[in-house]
């Protein structure tokens, strides 16, 4: 990071200690909005690996957060498997179902936008076949138990333990995404990103770094749906697959910054914000949609005027190294 390496130390330290005592300092409410803000902030870490690293867009993610949230409750509420090691099932069905997405699309080249219709071909099929699988409990949604106490072991409490559950996975995924950008394997992701038939001219194995890119991603993805799952206690096929879902994990790494490690976290504060203020707002003129409209158009106005997102300006003004890579 060179000179502003010590001032971006300081950045994480004192974000770090701000999050960690938090709860502490927050309301019920705005607990609740800083939770959704660490969620989206770590799954959108987790799609930046395929699209802001490697270069590859999916607009299918849900289809990985969906499994891992279903594999998970599904052990846990047939078979009474913890969260926690249901958590490595769910890791294992997502990365095979990224193995089969990525393989079909990169093995015959597909790229851009064939390449995200077919992850979102994927995810409506999955969608499809969970809505008749009587195991996961089918269009009827599948329902798991709430108590009353705190239950770390099957992750079943109130919001404060969801909490530091999504502030562990969102510190984690920061640091194996700078871990990543510093390693080889990264530098073969940026130069496959900048060009692909370059890349392969000069000896990096892009069908194979690809392939890593989506595992990884759609692992990570899935710890994510776990998360959910037990958070809400529910699952349904049309929302934990819905093509809304997988646009909602693509927006705060767009907005904040593709290809950024602080970018995920400044778009999901970004987002967060526009969607609690379009909603009080919505909720006092008594106008229904009117959060989308102006959430939309707040959106739009950020993509025209700060193309590479807020993140990359921001770090400017206050003197940071980190550009988008």
């Amino acid at each position: 990071m060179g000179e502003a390496a010590p001032r971006t130390l300081w950045l994480l330290a004192a974000l770090l200690a701000l999050l960690l005592v938090a709860p502490a300092i927050l309301g019920k409410y705005w607990l609740s909005v800083l939770i959704l803000i660490l969620y989206f902030a770590y799954v959108g870490q987790a799609w930046n690996i395929l699209m802001g690293f490697a270069g590859q867009l999916s607009l299918g993610h849900a289809l990985y957060a969906g499994l891992g949230g279903y594999v998970a409750a599904g052990l846990f509420f047939h078979y009474g498997i913890g969260p926690w090691a249901g958590v490595f099932a769910a890791a294992v069905a997502a990365a095979l179902a990224g193995m089969i997405v990525g393989y079909l699309g990169f093995r015959f080249s597909l790229a851009g936008v064939y390449f995200a219709l077919l992850t979102i071909a994927f995810s409506e099929f999955t969608r499809l076949a969970f809505d008749h699988w009587e195991w996961a409990g089918g269009a009827g949604g599948l329902f798991l138990k709430v108590d009353a106490g705190t239950d770390i072991v099957n992750l079943r409490g109130g919001p404060l333990l969801f909490y530091y559950v999504i502030l562990a996975l969102a510190a984690f995924a920061f640091i194996l995404c700078r871990a990543l950008l510093e390693s080889r394997l990264g530098r073969y992701w940026l130069a496959i990103r900048e060009d692909a038939e370059a890349a392969q001219a000069v000896g990096v194995p892009v069908l194979r770094c690809k392939m890593i890119a989506i595992v990884i991603s759609a692992a990570l993805t899935a710890l994510g749906g776990v998360w959910n799952a037990f958070y809400y206690s529910n699952l349904f096929p049309e929302t934990a697959f819905a093509v809304g879902r997988s646009i909602e994990i693509t927006l705060a790494p767009i907005i904040g910054g593709l290809g950024t490690l602080f970018g995920p976290i400044v778009g999901a504060v970004v987002l967060a914000g526009l969607g609690e203020a379009f909603t009080d707002l919505g909720e006092a003129l008594g106008i229904p949609g009117i959060k989308q409209i102006f959430y939309g158009l707040a959106l739009l106005v950020i993509v025209m005027y700060r193309p590479a997102g807020v993140w990359p300006w921001l770090a400017g003004k206050l003197g940071l190294a980190e550009r988008p890579k």
